[in-house]
């Protein structure tokens, strides 16, 4: 018996806008904040992204997409390459499956000296386009585990992500063309805040056509105060916050005035991305405070229908 398609992937095959969620699971074992996360985004959101200790040791995504589930809250978990070798990543999705999860972004993921963990030995045994490749193809080839198959694995939505910051941009844009030719469905972009950039590496995207063969989502984070902005420009990779929108929102010191101007400036992209033709939708970060990106999905007009 065929395994129906997820909503998510029914979704991006209708051609209609995605409007999606980010999350990181908490720093703990207590389920309670996922489920009062699940049912804060539930009804306003297409499904709702888990990421995979991006930036530490976290609750697994996959034991807190389970959870999300639970509250009627469809999830896509993220994969990174840099934890697992190819027998635990092949582990972790039939796990998902068995949970009924199968929408996965497969991602490469930080290197663990960029985050707190820096004594990790990372591992990356294949990278993030091998394991869309690898996934896509676990219900006739397991080859790459040395295995025949899988039967009854998949079938998986799956998505990766693009940086239109890296450089070179040509390269970036490569990358994304491979990523399709692998089987990725979706392509959710690192959080836009400099939008000309952005519109450079979007006019690149758009003359390959890849934005016909996969629904490319522009990443939001919106800036809850000055000193969540600082801190996020200080990362590495570097994430291209424009020294305007740094000053913009560091102008006052009164922390609710910063957080209206964190908001605004996240309305503001918003609009201009949406005047992109081609551009599916947007996938709003609430990781830092949930209250501005719920804001932000409410104030912007973005609806789910």
């Amino acid at each position: 018996m065929a395994i129906e398609k997820t909503e998510l992937h029914k979704r991006i095959e209708s051609g209609k806008p995605l409007l999606l969620a980010e999350l990181s699971p908490p720093k703990g074992g207590d389920p309670s904040p996922v489920r009062a996360a699940a049912k804060r985004f539930a009804g306003k959101v297409h499904a709702v992204g888990v990421s995979d200790n991006r930036d530490g040791v976290h609750m697994s995504a996959i034991a807190a997409a389970s959870l999300f589930i639970a509250e009627g809250v469809e999830p896509i978990v993220h994969v990174t390459t840099r934890d697992r070798n190819r027998i635990a990543l092949v582990s972790d999705c039939l796990g998902a499956q068995a949970l009924g999860i199968r929408n996965l972004l497969c991602t490469t993921g930080t290197h663990q000296t960029l985050g707190p963990a820096r004594g990790a030995r990372n591992v990356f045994d294949i990278d993030s386009i091998q394991l869309l490749g690898m996934y896509g193809g676990l219900a006739d080839d397991g080859s790459l585990v040395g295995e025949e198959r899988f039967e009854g694995a998949g079938p998986f939505c799956l998505g990766t992500t693009a940086s239109p910051y890296a450089d070179p941009l040509e390269m970036q844009v490569i990358r994304l063309a491979k990523a399709v030719a692998a089987g990725s469905k979706f392509i959710i972009t690192q959080p836009v805040f400099d939008v000309e950039r952005f519109e450079s590496w979007w006019s690149e995207v758009t003359k390959r056509g890849l934005h016909e063969k996969a629904a490319i989502i522009a990443g939001i984070q919106p800036l809850a105060n000055a000193d969540i902005a600082q801190a996020y420009a200080g990362r590495r990779p570097i994430p291209m916050i424009p020294d305007a929108v740094l000053q913009r929102i560091s102008a006052s010191s009164d922390k609710s005035v910063q957080r209206a101007v964190g908001l605004e400036i996240a309305l503001e992209t918003v609009q201009r991305l949406s005047g992109l033709k081609g551009v599916r939708g947007f996938e709003v970060r609430g990781d830092a405070d949930a209250d501005i990106a719920i804001e932000l999905i409410e104030k912007s007009g973005l609806g789910i229908n």
